[in-house]
């Protein structure tokens, strides 16, 4: 039963159920002192999702595919960055008891790249997928990293384009977002204007369709292709499976590559300070959470194929 002090806070999502992410945050809970207990949320309908969320008990929430996006209409406010970036992954409380809408993705995205290499930044970017992820992955890319080319990996064009539209909202100077569609527009661009940060967003599969495997051999010409004084980052969003073919692709190539649970430790800042105020978020056992994180990761049996 629950009692009035004791709350809940959510990974919601669909395919959810292989996530590290309760043991990260029940550790961070459990230091600061919050009557909090984390738990997935593999739900099948936003409307579903919203009417848990809409709970006396719920605390705060991190939000996944499919929702990042379908979640925004149905909160009582975005905050600015939820707005900017299109996409949300994050939902609190306010003082006025209101669920509001964030992003805390690009803070992730944009330590994972920055802490591996320095070397991309002001140079042209690439990211797959033009899903809710990549929103987040164009903002801490460009408002960040001031890599001002993104080149985009996808195969529908209207989700190109609706990206292209949600850059707008980053002011008169936004990023240049070039859709790559084959291997011979690729292959045009000189070596010195490759992407030397690529992020991943899409989940891992083997390519079976035409314009899958085409995009399979964009994505491996960069990574053989850019100059070697310049190799780069590669920081792939998906974790099921832990390493990835791509991950796998830019590592024999020599590339830095980063795995997608690094996201979940670098966020953890801002989405406490969102939940539970600035001055708990100071007590933060970043050690802890961190090993934490790493321990779920080398013990999971799902991720680790």
């Amino acid at each position: 039963m629950t009692t009035p002090s004791q709350r809940f806070y959510y990974l919601a999502g669909q395919g959810v159920r292989h996530s590290i992410a309760p043991t990260v945050h029940q550790t961070v809970a459990d230091a600061l002192g919050l009557p909090w207990t984390f738990k997935l949320l593999d739900i099948p309908s936003v409307e579903e999702l919203m009417s848990v969320f809409r709970q006396p008990d719920f605390a705060a929430g991190v939000v996944t595919m499919p929702y990042k996006k379908t979640i925004m209409p149905h909160l009582d406010r975005l905050d600015e960055l939820c707005t900017t970036l299109g996409s949300c992954n994050n939902v609190y409380i306010d003082g006025d008891g209101k669920l509001v809408g964030s992003n805390t993705d690009w803070i992730g995205i944009l330590e994972c790249l920055r802490t591996a290499s320095e070397k991309g930044v002001g140079k042209p970017a690439m990211v797959i997928g033009a899903g809710g992820a990549s929103r987040a992955a164009v903002y801490a890319l460009f408002a960040h990293l001031k890599c001002a080319t993104i080149y985009v990996i996808n195969r529908d064009d209207q989700e190109v384009a609706d990206l292209q539209s949600d850059a707008q909202a980053y002011g008169e100077a936004g990023p240049t977002i070039v859709h790559v569609k084959s291997l011979s527009q690729i292959e045009s661009i000189a070596a010195e204007e490759l992407p030397a940060y690529v992020v991943g967003t899409v989940p891992d599969f083997e390519p079976q369709t035409e314009s899958e495997i085409e995009a399979s051999k964009i994505v491996k010409y960069v990574f053989e292709k850019t100059l070697e004084e310049g190799r780069g980052v590669f920081l792939d969003m998906c974790f099921n499976p832990r390493k990835t073919r791509l991950l796998k692709a830019a590592g024999e190539q020599g590339w830095k590559t980063v795995e997608g649970i690094n996201i979940i430790g670098w966020q953890l800042e801002r989405q406490y300070t969102l939940w539970a105020g600035a001055e708990a978020a100071k007590n933060i056992p970043y050690d802890k959470a961190w090993e934490a994180l790493r321990k779920a990761a080398d013990a999971s049996t799902i991720i680790n194929k």
